[in-house]
């Protein structure tokens, strides 16, 4: 039959959609046209001039062999990744304890569709973020969630308590915590590793680090727990400390047993040679980098200090983002700072308010909106 000679479709043909799918919207934050953008936790600066240019080199010389697959291994870009966490959290681990993905996003699909699926439980603990359950529900994992403290830190014991009740596949703990920006102590951590390793047919921890390189002094990385808890996997991307948001390359680190089931799951080449020359580029200059995280750092703990002072509740954060309240009306208070060119995000908690750490002048421009629309 030709082309030309098809039957049109019925009219009114069904499409078969997943029931659990329908009328349901896609995940995105709103992205209207404001001088001031404070909504999705990006990093303000941009690559400087010196790391455009060696990303574009790098890019040139890969862009030569784009008729060939990539390294589907990425072997040397695991390399890198592995020498950069040895510097930054001082624990070392094998170039085979890492995975890579396209954003750490995909590192937790791949994660839920190794160890999730059909009859089996994911769990976290609310409020924490909100692409956890969408994960879940892509995979046909059953989605569970406890309660944080009034201060969004996790009892040990309500954790423990709700592994031992629940007997989840995957428990999945964000520290820092977005978008309250709370951050874990190692002993939570612990406890939360030991109620998982009695869980009959096993659980896999993972803890997700996607702001880790902005913690405080002294709150320690999970990463410093691998050696002794092969369930347990450490979550981070390159879209915030390194500025990569456009990029897209996340990465965990795990046991080579835990890597190697992570393996089966994945699409072949799921890599381009493309972004791992990208991430591999900017590795080279994470000094640099990381040097703009440390003035990061110092201008969320001074918006801290400036929003308790304006009497806001501020939850404690080692984030690149400060959440705060309490309004009675949180979106009238959003919808003001809009109304004025600043774009935060109404997410978490009823009351509460989240606005990313900024340039120097897109905070104080935030600061300025919101005493003007607070005092109306």
């Amino acid at each position: 039959m030709t082309a030309q000679a098809r039957p049109a479709p019925a009219l009114g043909a069904q499409l078969p959609l997943r029931p659990e799918l329908e009328g349901i919207a896609p995940y995105g934050a709103p992205h209207p046209d404001v001088p001031v953008v404070l909504n999705v936790n990006e990093n303000p600066y941009g690559p400087s001039e010196q790391v455009v240019a060696d990303i574009a080199a790098a890019v040139a010389e890969a862009a030569a062999g784009l008729n060939r697959y990539p390294d589907r291994d990425f072997t040397a870009l695991r390399a890198d990744l592995a020498d950069y966490l040895l510097v930054e959290s001082g624990v070392a681990v094998a170039p085979e304890q890492i995975w890579a993905a396209n954003g750490s996003n995909e590192v937790m699909l791949h994660l839920l569709q190794a160890f999730g699926g059909p009859g089996r439980t994911a769990l976290s603990f609310a409020p924490t973020y909100s692409m956890y359950p969408e994960y879940a529900r892509d995979t046909s994992t059953a989605w569970l969630t406890g309660r944080r403290e009034e201060d969004f830190g996790l009892d040990p014991d309500v954790a423990v308590a709700a592994i031992a009740q629940h007997a989840p596949s995957v428990v999945l703990v964000a520290s820092p915590n977005n978008p309250t920006g709370t951050a874990l102590p190692a002993s939570t951590v612990l406890a939360v590793l030991d109620a998982a390793a009695r869980v009959p047919g096993g659980c896999v921890v993972v803890v997700d680090e996607a702001y880790g390189e902005f913690r405080r002094a002294g709150t320690p990385s999970a990463l410093e727990l691998l050696a002794d808890n092969p369930h347990l996997a450490v979550s981070r991307t390159m879209s915030k400390a390194f500025g990569l948001a456009g990029a897209r390359v996340g990465y965990l680190a795990a046991s080579t047993t835990f890597v190697d089931a992570l393996t089966v799951v994945r699409l072949p080449y799921h890599l381009s040679a493309v972004t791992q020359a990208t991430a591999r580029a900017a590795l080279r200059h994470a000094p640099e980098l990381m040097a703009q995280v440390g003035s990061l750092r110092d201008e969320r703990d001074a918006l801290v200090v400036w929003l308790r002072a304006q009497g806001w509740t501020v939850a404690d954060s080692d984030a690149n983002f400060v959440l705060f309240g309490v309004f009675d009306d949180r979106h009238a208070i959003w919808q003001g700072l809009l109304d004025r060119g600043v774009l935060i995000r109404e997410v978490g908690p009823d009351g509460w308010l989240r606005v990313s750490v900024g340039t120097p002048q897109e905070m104080q421009a935030f600061k300025d909106a919101l005493v003007e629309v607070a005092s109306l």
